[in-house]
């Protein structure tokens, strides 16, 4: 893969989006099935995911379902989503205003089968559609849910024009009702790009030496 970085059991690859980083486990098995490490704090800091997570979530979803896309203004998450039954397309979208990036979008299929996991940057717009039957999603947050900072922006937005691979979707009374990315442009702070300007993948060697601003700084906003 390009772009990509290991430690030990862990592999790491930069998506086209700075910061969004699919990771992938050794996962080792045997007659009696198998074992794998779904998250280990050092070895993921080292590729530039700082935590620490505060909050677990989990969804199960029907399928042509979509969820998103959602973020948090004042206080934004990083989200770290894996798969725990079916198939979903996880999708990414840079809203940080000032960033080079800003409108720009990734998506990656999850599965449970492939044990990947996506990491997303706070300051990020998050979605993703249930391609399968139905899927069961968890997430670790970096900072915990307030329904009242979170805003939404509509799947459907024409100028981001997501490929969700899904038509007619199932969406909640809420999604349903978001927005285009446009018209909530004016309600997200400069400082979601400023506190969060650097995403890359770093490896544990670098993580010190990069001069990283410190975990509570660049994950939490106090307006």
């Amino acid at each position: 893969m390009a772009n990509e970085k290991a430690v030990a059991h862990l592999h790491a690859e930069q998506t086209d989006l700075p910061g969004v980083i699919i990771l992938e486990p050794d996962v080792y098995s045997d007659p009696r099935g198998l074992f794998y490490e779904s998250f280990h704090a050092e070895k993921y800091c080292a590729f530039g995911i700082p935590g620490p997570f505060v909050q677990d979530n989990f969804s199960r979803s029907s399928g042509g379902t979509i969820r998103g896309l959602h973020l948090q203004i004042k206080r934004p998450q990083g989200k770290l989503i894996r798969v725990l039954r079916g198939t979903v397309r996880d999708v990414s979208v840079d809203v940080r205003p000032g960033s080079p990036m800003f409108g720009r979008w990734v998506s990656v299929d999850l599965s449970a089968d492939s044990y990947q996991q996506v990491y997303v940057p706070a300051g990020f717009a998050h979605g993703f559609s249930v391609l399968s039957d139905d899927a069961e999603v968890e997430y670790k947050c970096t900072t915990h849910y307030n329904a009242a900072d979170e805003i939404g922006i509509a799947w459907n937005d024409p100028e981001l024009n997501i490929d969700w691979g899904v038509e007619s979707p199932r969406l909640s009374e809420r999604d349903a009702a978001n927005g285009t990315l446009s018209s909530v442009v004016h309600r997200l702070p400069q400082s979601l790009y400023t506190v969060n300007p650097v995403n890359a993948i770093r490896g544990s060697e670098a993580e010190h030496a990069a001069g990283l601003t410190p975990v509570t700084d660049r994950n939490r906003l106090d307006f």
